[in-house]
């Protein structure tokens, strides 16, 4: 029906007839000539009306936006000074000879230009939300990057296998959405939380080297970079140590980074531990463009009257400055409002300094209601761990270790990117390695998997499993660009020694740990190789890629905040006759019940 796409005219297509297909995206009536932008998914063109041919300016006279059009004409070089250097065809336009309305359309909700939509009436309205040049460029840009992940990984010898998307409910850190089974009456699927378990049957399975564009599922509270349903590139391999992966994903990224972007990623990527991430940044993702840091002044602080700080010192809590060069001049306004928003994380509230003159260590040169309390000792280790200046301004952070790192490293980022602590860069990689493989419960009196209980302990730390865990750290390794988490993954356990020490650590018994995931350590006893791997969030990496403020703008039909279609209002309710089929009662109380039954 087509001889070329609207957006791909150009100066290379002049004195040429061209059929196009598209949309109306918009119609000026100019004093008997008519314009119409025509559009389509590579962009837009302009098509020229003129009244000499009637037929066809008849028709073009009861064009609408939106209105779906064929149309055949000439191209040519817009008159000069008519350029429109916004388009890729903005050079030229096309003499329209013959118009055809293939459809009409009702009025759309709103202008397809409107900056200022609620996400609300977008993603009700979702279809044509999608027309919007913006969520044509994202869902385009989507495309390039899955296909450049896919292209690398088949140059590499990795095989694209799909594993089941209804399969057993595992514990693997989140709510499972279950599917009930109609011919298992009270029995469930779950959706997986990941192809984490099936990779590793594939390994032993021999398909060395394997990945999957696939979907995850998993029932946990939402925010601009979680959905309920989210895109993974999965990858496993066999007989590949963690530096191995690491280096080959590395090349993957960057890579992809080219190929999409045309971005040059810094090679290598930095490394840093993870115990060194948190003690320098609060986070385990740290924002490498932001300059601000994160000092340790705990034990600095034991012994000071100021109780907050000494209390916390001397119960095994942390307490963390971080210094705002010129800081002493933000207001008073500007300090409670990072007051306030600290509180989102739990903290009770923020201490500060702020520095008139280092050299006197007393009310007179450090302003702040806390000074009085700190001994002049204190302050000076203080002013001299955080190389404090004058006019400079200090926050502190005085709670939980937790509480303190999530509250500050947050704090960290939006100072930083709000006053300019930032070092220039575009993009800020960062392979965060050496993470710890158990962490200590303290209302359960257990531990629990940092990870998940297959991945494999540093071959120098197998000594800890059963004398020490919290000494154990793991094969582990995350890759963060410019704050985000946007890979994750660990070499795992194939001797069947090490997975029962594991196990033990975890007060997992044999027999649980058979019903839990029986399936794959018996198929683990068939001759397991070594094997790691690693798994990518496309919907975050696309999200950071186009700039879009929320995973939702990069993806085709995504679910709002509170888990809902607003395209296709699901959840739904469904009728009495499917909920008999599946053995399911529902019971009204102040909240649904559901009753299941095995009769």
């Amino acid at each position: 029906m087509r001889t070329n796409y609207c957006g791909q005219l150009n100066t290379s297509h002049l004195g040429k007839t061209v059929t196009l297909c598209g949309w109306a995206h918009r119609r000026r009536d100019h004093g008997g000539v008519i314009f119409i932008d025509m559009r389509d998914r590579e962009g837009l063109v302009q098509v020229v009306c003129n009244p000499d041919l009637p037929e066809m300016f008849k028709v073009a006279e009861t064009v609408r936006n939106e209105f779906v059009l064929r149309m055949t004409g000439k191209v040519r070089r817009r008159p000069e000074g008519s350029d429109n250097a916004n388009i890729a065809s903005g050079e030229v336009e096309v003499v329209c000879q013959e118009l055809e309305i293939i459809n009409t359309a009702v009025t759309p909700p709103f202008q397809l230009d409107d900056e200022n939509l609620s996400e609300t009436v977008r993603l009700t309205h979702r279809v044509v939300d999608l027309r919007r040049p913006q969520m044509q460029k994202n869902m385009q840009l989507r495309y390039k990057t899955a296909r450049a992940f896919r292209r690398f990984l088949d140059d590499k010898g990795f095989i694209d296998i799909e594993t089941p998307m209804l399969t057993k409910s595992t514990p693997e850190g989140a709510r499972d959405y279950l599917v009930p089974s109609r011919v298992h009456a009270g029995e469930f699927f779950a959706l997986p939380q990941s192809p984490q378990l099936f990779k590793q049957m594939l390994m032993v399975a021999g398909f060395d080297r394997y990945y999957q564009i696939t979907k995850c599922f998993r029932d946990e509270d939402l925010r601009a970079d979680r959905q309920p349903e989210f895109t993974q590139v999965d990858i496993e391999t066999s007989f590949l140590g963690e530096e191995d992966i690491m280096q080959l994903m590395e090349e993957m990224i960057r890579t992809v980074f080219k190929e999409v972007l045309d971005v040059a990623l810094p090679k290598p990527f930095p490394r840093m531990s993870y115990q060194e991430a948190m003690a320098r940044f609060g986070s385990d993702k740290p924002d490498m463009r932001v300059t601000l840091e994160l000092t340790e002044v705990t034990d600095a602080v034991k012994d000071v009257a100021f109780k907050v700080f000494a209390s916390v010192a001397q119960s095994g809590g942390r307490v963390a400055a971080m210094r705002i060069p010129g800081g002493a001049s933000l207001t008073r306004g500007e300090i409670d409002e990072y007051t306030k928003f600290v509180g989102i994380y739990g903290a009770k509230g923020l201490a500060y300094i702020k520095v008139n003159d280092v050299t006197q260590l007393n009310e007179s040169g450090l302003q702040s209601p806390i000074v009085k309390n700190i001994s002049e000792a204190a302050l000076k280790s203080i002013m001299e761990r955080t190389g404090a200046q004058n006019g400079d301004l200090i926050f502190f952070g005085a709670d939980k270790t937790k509480v303190v790192n999530d509250a500050l490293g947050a704090l960290r980022i939006r100072i930083g990117h709000e006053k300019g602590f930032t070092n220039g860069k575009a993009w800020e990689p960062l392979w965060v390695v050496d993470f710890p493989m158990f962490e200590y419960d303290d209302e359960a009196k257990r531990w629990n998997a940092c990870h998940h209980p297959f991945t494999s302990p540093k071959d120098e730390h197998l000594q800890y499993l059963e004398t020490d865990p919290g000494k154990c750290l793991a094969k582990a390794y995350d890759l963060a660009l410019n704050g985000w988490e946007i890979g994750g993954g660990s070499v795992r356990i194939h001797k069947e020694e090490v997975q029962s020490q594991v196990f033990r650590a975890l007060n997992i018994n044999a027999e649980e740990a058979q019903l839990k995931f029986g399936f794959l350590l018996d198929a683990l006893k068939y001759g397991a190789p070594p094997h790691g791997g690693l798994a990518f969030g496309l919907d975050r990496i696309v999200t950071m890629m186009t700039g879009a403020e929320s995973i939702r703008d990069v993806i085709a039909f995504p679910k709002t905040q509170r888990a809902q279609c607003l395209l296709t209002q699901a959840p739904s309710e469904v009728d009495e006759k499917q909920l008999r089929e599946l053995h399911i009662r529902l019971r009204q109380q102040t909240q649904t019940t559901v009753e299941v039954s095995k009769g």
